[in-house]
């Protein structure tokens, strides 16, 4: 009886940690054998479709990794990955309503969201500036008075449009746009002054567009640098600790350099163009010192 009760107590201390203790969202996707990610459909290069109908790119690249560990976590070798697409305004109510399990694209992460979703550790660092015609001759935030400006929907850059025009009184005409890629085409179609977003969003459409010589992007900017996160369901602690440890390792290692030069520094589908947008030195910090904080002055050396 004491053999048996020793090799009882020694498989129970062998069994992966939490395999009969599944709460949560941990719960759901061992029972469903099933994970849905929320992606974007024109997000290039954090999260976007190429010519083959895959959704790809950086921040898909990241959750792959994190998926992995999901597996090994709830022992689910082959856990079904299904891709839910979401815009700026969806990803929040299809997070909270359970419809996706991980938003996999390029989301600010601020204070306001944190009320009602969590983020994993930062995986990209940006801040708020505008893109303009070189023509028109816009170059600062001051230019811009009685001028049409837009930026997306649901976006944070909404937010911060509207809290410089009440404090600088720049009567501006705000324009919300559904997506990145309409917003851009406000612009290229001149219905509007000014397009406001991240920077490196900016820097990512015009090097998309047909004559990318013809726009600059503003020094000015909007706000402090801000982080992206992968929005996950608040108040999970069991699959939010999985999550955080999964970037975390991934972001002290040479890989998460690799996977940032394969989306920012070298030539990507469909079309072969290199946005060459280095690693800013935020993002640098952020990645040897993993954090989910919302506040910009987190990544500030």
């Amino acid at each position: 009886m004491r053999l048996l009760s020793t090799f009882l107590a020694m498989a129970v201390a062998a069994a992966p940690a939490g395999a009969t203790e599944l709460i949560g969202t941990l719960k759901r996707l061992k029972e469903n054998n099933r994970i849905v990610l929320g992606v974007r459909d024109g997000g290039p290069p954090f999260s976007y479709i190429d010519n083959d109908g895959r959704y790809i790119g950086y921040t898909i690249d990241i959750c792959s990794k994190i998926v992995d560990a999901i597996k090994v976590e709830i022992n689910a070798p082959d856990l079904r990955v299904e891709m839910n697409p979401v815009t700026s305004s969806t990803r929040i109510p299809l997070m909270t309503n359970g419809t996706i399990d991980l938003e996999c694209g390029s989301t600010t992460n601020n204070p306001e969201r944190q009320k009602q979703v969590a983020f994993t550790n930062a995986h990209f660092v940006t801040t708020s500036r505008f893109a303009a015609k070189k023509a028109k001759h816009i170059t600062k935030i001051d230019d811009l008075k009685g001028q049409t400006v837009v930026s997306v929907a649901g976006s944070t850059n909404i937010v911060q449009i509207n809290k410089m025009n009440s404090e600088r009184k720049l009567g501006l005409t705000i324009q919300a746009a559904k997506d990145t890629v309409e917003a851009f085409l406000l612009l290229e179609t001149d219905r509007a002054a000014a397009f406001v977003m991240d920077d490196v969003q900016l820097s990512i459409l015009i090097a998309l567009s047909k004559d990318p010589a013809a726009y600059v992007i503003s020094e000015d900017a909007f706000a402090l640098p801000e982080p992206y996160g992968i929005m996950l369901r608040k108040n999970d602690g069991p699959f939010k600790a999985v999550v955080d440890r999964a970037t975390a390792d991934l972001y002290r290692t040479p890989e998460i350099g690799a996977i940032y030069r394969k989306w920012f520094e070298s030539p990507v589908p469909p079309k072969g163009i290199n946005y060459r947008f280095p690693m800013p030195s935020e993002l640098k910090r952020a990645f040897e010192h993993p954090t989910d904080s919302p506040d910009p002055a987190s990544y500030k050396g």
